[in-house]
Order: structure tokens, then C-alpha cells, then sequence
């Protein structure tokens, strides 16, 4: 009976073995699906309200944001308007774009008549529609692009020349263009006073000026040239052959712009207005040879 009972009580420290764990070699019985769940329940929570929506998400949306791109639109669109009316109050850029409208052919035209002006004939602007035409279609019309490269030209020369002499600095360059723009500015602002007082009845704008009175610088950058090539010499005879061609060059401009009753007329009006008008051109002609020795004799040496 003993052993009978022996038999039927289970050994402590023998264990049932489950085929199934022997089967998936020691893994759990039960697989903790807790993690999981809980993962798989925050995802579905998670995505949703994205993937299903509701209907009045992208109704919200589409309106707010082009109602946003619409007034960002209209505020980059006032405040260009805003500088381009301010800016044209001070710098007209639209003309400005007229006096730059050139092209190779026009450059090389213009430059042969200011050096040699002599057989010319035809010295009138063409306009079309009651407009002047753009200068690349008429050599007789004023341009800013020859005046402005011909002063930077003017400038690097200066230095050369001065680096030659040995007298070269960066102050000295400095002066040298300074001087040239402030002696430029005072010419066109007693031009203006002159033509104020005279009370003349012109077409001519301070543009106009600004171009007739920067292509002198020319006949400097030739005079200096052939001064720092062939010596003192040829710069004198050179800039005496610019200073008469500008002299020509703007007698036979101005007395068109300055002289426009009479031009019209096609006949020399008598008076005393109409000889303030002729010693104006005559003073704003003859000033020109004397700011181009001026500006270039100190550099030949």
C-alpha cells in the first residue's frame, strides 16, 4: 500500500513537460500580447482622424492658406509699386533705360563723331510719334553709356599714368575722380542756372547735359594716352585736336536744343534773347576744352 501511494504522489523535483514548449524550443506558453495591443490600439488612434478626416478639414484649409497667399501677393505687389513711385520721384529709371539703349555700331558712330565731327552734316534728333529714337537708331541722340565708361576709362588712365610717375596711391586716385565728378556736377548745375535765368525754352533735360558735357572725356583719354606713349608733345597736339572737335561737336548740338524758335522758323531770329542763347552755347562749348586741359595736365610730365 505504501508503495502504491508512493506511486500515485508526484515527485518534486520532476516536472510535466509540455510537448508544445519542446516544440518552440523554451519560449513562453503564452504570448504577452499587451505591448502589442496597446501599440496597435495607439496607431489605429493615431492615424485615425488623418485617414478617415472629416469632411470640413481640407474645406478649412484650402481657403485660409489662399486667402494668405492671396494678401502676401498684394503686399509684394503695393510695396514694389511704393519704391518704383519713390524711386522715380528722384532717379528716373525708365528714362534712364533710353539713354542706355546702344549697340556696338552706335558706339563706334559716336566716338568717330565726337573726334571727328567736321563732315557731319545732319545734326537733327529723329523721333517717331512726337518720341525721340532710341540712340542705336540715330547717332545724332545723347546717350549716357560713352560719358559714363569714358569717366571710368578717364579714372584707370589717371592711375597709370601716376603709377609711371611714380606718384601712384589710392588717395591720390581717389582725389583724381572725385575732383573730375565734382568739377562735372558744377558744370551741369551752372548749365541749368544759366539756362534759368536766359529763360530759355529748351527740350533739354539735366540727362542731356550730364551726356553732352561727359563726352569730352574722350578726347582726355586720347590726349593722355598719346602723352604717356610718344611724350609731352603729342599730348598737346592731341588734345588740341579734341578740344576744337568738341568745341564743333557741341556748337552743332546745342544750337538746335537751345535754339529752337529760330530752328523752327528756319531763319536766325534778331534780339537780345536770341544772343543770350547764342553766348550760352558759345560759353557751354568753349568750357569744355579748358575742364579737359584742366583735368590732364597734371598727369603728363
Amino acid at each position: 500500500l505504501q508503495k502504491d501511494s508512493d506511486l500515485r504522489q508526484p515527485h518534486p523535483n520532476l516536472r510535466l513537460r509540455n510537448p508544445s514548449m519542446d516544440s518552440l524550443g523554451g519560449s513562453e506558453l503564452f504570448e504577452d500580447t499587451s505591448g502589442a495591443g496597446a501599440g496597435s490600439y495607439m496607431s489605429k488612434s493615431q492615424a485615425g482622424p488623418q485617414a478617415s478626416g472629416f469632411p470640413g478639414q481640407s474645406i478649412l484649409s484650402d481657403p485660409v492658406s489662399n486667402l494668405a497667399m492671396a494678401y502676401g501677393s498684394s503686399l509684394a505687389t503695393q510695396g514694389r509699386e511704393m519704391v518704383d513711385k519713390n524711386l522715380d520721384r528722384f532717379i528716373p529709371i525708365s528714362k534712364l533705360k533710353y539713354y542706355f539703349a546702344v549697340d556696338t555700331l552706335y558706339v563706334g558712330k559716336k566716338l568717330g563723331l565726337v573726334v571727328f565731327p567736321y563732315m557731319h552734316e545732319n545734326w537733327e534728333v529723329n523721333f517717331q510719334q512726337n518720341t525721340p529714337v532710341a540712340p542705336r537708331f540715330d547717332v545724332n541722340a545723347p546717350d549716357l553709356y560713352i560719358p559714363v565708361m569714358a569717366f571710368i576709362t578717364y579714372v584707370l588712365v589717371a592711375g597709370l599714368a601716376l603709377g609711371t610717375q611714380n606718384r601712384f596711391s589710392p588717395e591720390l586716385l581717389g582725389v583724381q575722380a572725385s575732383s573730375a565728378l565734382v568739377w562735372l556736377i558744377m558744370e551741369v548745375l551752372v548749365v541749368l542756372l544759366s539756362l534759368y535765368l536766359v529763360a530759355v525754352n529748351t527740350d533739354l533735360t539735366t540727362i542731356d547735359l550730364l551726356a553732352f558735357s561727359g563726352y569730352k572725356y574722350v578726347g582726355m583719354i586720347i590726349g593722355v594716352v598719346a602723352g604717356l606713349l610718344f611724350g609731352r608733345l603729342a599730348y598737346y597736339l592731341c588734345l588740341l585736336w579734341c578740344c576744337a572737335a568738341i568745341f564743333i561737336f557741341m556748337i552743332r548740338t546745342l544750337r538746335l536744343k537751345l535754339l529752337s524758335e529760330a530752328a523752327a522758323e528756319g531763319k536766325l531770329v534778331r534780339g537780345t534773347r536770341n544772343q543770350l542763347r547764342m553766348y550760352l552755347t558759345m560759353s557751354i562749348a568753349a568750357a569744355q576744352p579748358v575742364f579737359m586741359f584742366w583735368l590732364t595736365y597734371h598727369l603728363i610730365r
